[in-house]
């Protein structure tokens, strides 16, 4: 539980003394320490400390994204002053749909007026607003990425999960860049951990009967908190990967393609404080991480018999020795 020790939760007993924090997440502490230092220096820098003059109520969903409904409602049943949905569009639309009138500040990778988070960018509307990045835009980034390496595959696996929200358009802006690179898709399905292997030994499977393919996730917070066990089986069945977060090749995996998660952590970190300072959320555009980090990791490259170009190691943010 790195990182969550320093943080001030809230008991009920009694009435809190400085506003709370309703923090929903969808993972464990031990998953999100890295956003939620992140979410704690935005937090700072608008001028609000844990424990200090800030209380924060987490509520964590585990993974079991199931939950999140009903971990909203919890928030919002105890009365807390402000509700942080951050990790994804689902996280977001779980705290929306209580019909809660506090504020809601998002941080999520895909397109907050596609999904009906909110009605406008610049004007976000009514009692929420957010931070988006630009990691569910940039799938099609990944699949020509993943071509240059693999120049002459004729077919490339790419993974989504059905029960998220963006999974479709991001599958349809897949198969158009697909078209344009002269390459077809295979899709591999997988919502749960314990459906990962199989997947993995399905994509090998078909390599060796069809030819050689690499793997492409698309984006998806329940893929980038589990890049650990992605990056280990990825090597187990030598299948060169990409995701969107650079968790992946940290841990082992090949490349990462995606936004900049901190920062967009961090900012949403700064908006709650913004609000807690009195600020109305209406008043507060949704801001867009521009940011897009290329991360790659040469030991896994070498490994899979698959060295990147120049041109990528040179145009890479991080390049992993």
């Amino acid at each position: 539980m790195a990182g969550a020790a320093t943080w001030t939760t809230v008991s009920y007993g009694q009435k809190p003394s400085m506003p709370v924090i309703g923090y929903l997440c969808p993972e464990s502490p031990e998953l999100f320490a890295s956003r939620l230092e992140a979410f704690r220096q935005g937090l700072e820098e608008a001028g609000f400390v844990a424990g200090r003059n800030v209380a924060i109520d987490f509520q964590w969903a585990n993974g079991q994204y199931s939950r999140l409904p009903a971990l909203a409602a919890e928030l919002v049943a105890r009365n807390v002053d402000l509700i942080v949905a951050p990790g994804g569009a689902p996280v977001a639309l779980a705290a929306k749909a209580t019909g809660t009138t506090k504020t809601i500040v998002f941080e999520m990778g895909g397109d907050p007026v596609q999904l009906r988070v909110v009605d406008s960018l610049s004007r976000p509307g009514g009692n929420i607003t957010g931070v988006s990045s630009l990691s569910v835009d940039v799938s099609p980034k990944r699949l020509e990425l993943m071509r240059d390496l693999l120049p002459t595959a004729t077919r490339l696996a790419v993974v989504a999960n059905p029960t998220s929200p963006t999974a479709p358009s991001q599958l349809q802006k897949l198969q158009a860049a697909a078209e344009a690179l002269r390459v077809q898709l295979q899709i591999y399905s997988a919502s749960k951990e314990d459906e990962f292997e199989s997947m993995f030994a399905a994509v090998a499977r078909d390599g060796a009967k069809d030819g050689p393919s690499g793997v492409v996730f698309t984006s998806d917070p329940y893929f980038a908190f589990r890049s650990v066990r992605l990056a280990a089986l990825a090597m187990k069945y030598q299948l060169p990967a990409i995701t969107q977060t650079r968790d992946f090749p940290v841990a082992g995996g090949l490349m990462s393609y995606g936004g900049d998660f901190m920062q967009s952590h961090r900012r949403a970190g700064i908006y709650a404080g913004r609000i807690l300072s009195g600020e109305k959320p209406s008043d507060l555009p949704v801001q867009l991480v521009t940011k897009v980090e290329l991360v790659v990791n040469l030991k896994a490259a070498k490994l899979l018999g698959h060295p990147f170009s120049a041109a990528v190691i040179a145009g890479a943010d991080e390049v992993i020795e």
